[in-house]
């Protein structure tokens, strides 16, 4: 395990030039401020316990942060002029970022300074949606410091787009150190959550341009999502990513994605290459995926760091230091 995590900090490392991953460490917070991490588990858990969808929202957010300039809770920075990586459309979706502010005041008052927005996020993300599990599903190593910057017209070209092919999937996350392996995993998220119909409306009414039906998706299935969706400009209609099952944390995702039941046509493509293809039908028990989604969370989770003295503690999660 500890050799895999290295490696994925090399791989990181040789792409963008950021990594500092090796810094990362179990219980960081023991001697600075030791009640840190219940800290977090326990705001997380009383606020997953009144809103079901919490999960998604935070797991979602901590992977968008990831992905634009590696985990540095970047995510999280408030913009006066709309020009921080949360104005930028794919991120408009975001939400309950009051949950990450209401920990960080916590820990303001318990430990000032000493704890920062991205370790937070990471621990957050990982007790929402180990939430109905009563354990820690995913091991956080934590020591990441916050960034001081964050840009709008970043996130377009780091966060994969739902209308991407294999090729370019692939490509996404070789760019952040990631294998075909952990992309597959990782696409195991949309077991929970919801997706906005014109992310995906084009495979119901305009596929090739030609008012025509995605014929890779299954077509009781389509049928389903036209009475949900109903044109291609509804931006505001949302329907379950994993039908039925979008607020349980398992390994439906892969069994209706054989199905051809993906949502968006990134989940599509997974069913393109043989060996992504092999990866869907070696999930599609949740003891396999969870282990797997394990390891890959744990390599997402290392994309980038700023440690040591690289960046700052926030004192407040949407604001960079004066």
């Amino acid at each position: 395990m500890k050799t895999a995590f290295i490696f994925a900090c090399v791989a990181v490392l040789t792409v963008v030039g950021v990594c500092q991953a090796g810094d990362l460490r179990k219980d960081f917070y023991r001697t600075s401020c030791p009640a840190a991490e219940s800290i977090v588990k326990n705001i997380t858990e009383t606020r997953a316990a009144s809103n079901p969808n919490l999960p998604a929202k935070l797991l979602r957010m901590h992977f968008h942060d990831c992905f634009v300039r590696g985990c540095d809770a970047s995510i999280l920075i408030n913009s006066a002029n709309s020009t921080a990586e949360k104005d930028a459309i794919p991120n408009l979706s975001l939400a309950n970022f009051d949950v990450i502010d209401e920990i960080k005041t916590e820990l303001e008052n318990k430990c000032a300074g000493k704890v920062s927005c991205a370790d937070i996020l990471a621990l957050a993300a990982r007790d929402a949606v180990s939430f109905q599990f009563k354990k820690p599903m995913w091991e956080v190593l934590t020591g990441r410091r916050d960034g001081n910057v964050s840009v709008a017209s970043e996130v377009l070209t780091n966060i994969p787009s739902p209308f991407l092919n294999f090729s370019s999937l692939v490509q996404s996350f070789k760019s952040k150190g990631l294998t075909v392996h952990d992309l597959v995993v990782l696409s195991g998220a949309h077991t929970i959550g919801v997706g906005h119909c014109n992310l995906f409306s084009n495979r119901l009414y305009n596929f090739t341009g030609k008012a025509d039906q995605d014929p890779s998706l299954n077509s009781t299935y389509a049928a389903f999502l036209k009475t949900k969706c109903q044109s291609l400009s509804d931006r505001t209609t949302t329907v379950e990513m994993d039908p039925g099952s979008s607020q349980n944390f398992d390994a439906s995702y892969f069994v209706i994605l054989k199905q051809q039941k993906g949502l968006f046509q990134s989940d599509a493509a997974l069913l393109t290459d043989k060996t992504s293809s092999n990866i869907v039908g070696e999930l599609v028990k949740s003891t396999d995926f969870f282990k797997e989604f394990s390891q890959s969370m744990k390599r997402m989770g290392a994309i980038g760091v700023l440690t040591g003295n690289s960046g700052e503690i926030r004192k407040t999660c949407g604001v960079i230091n004066s």
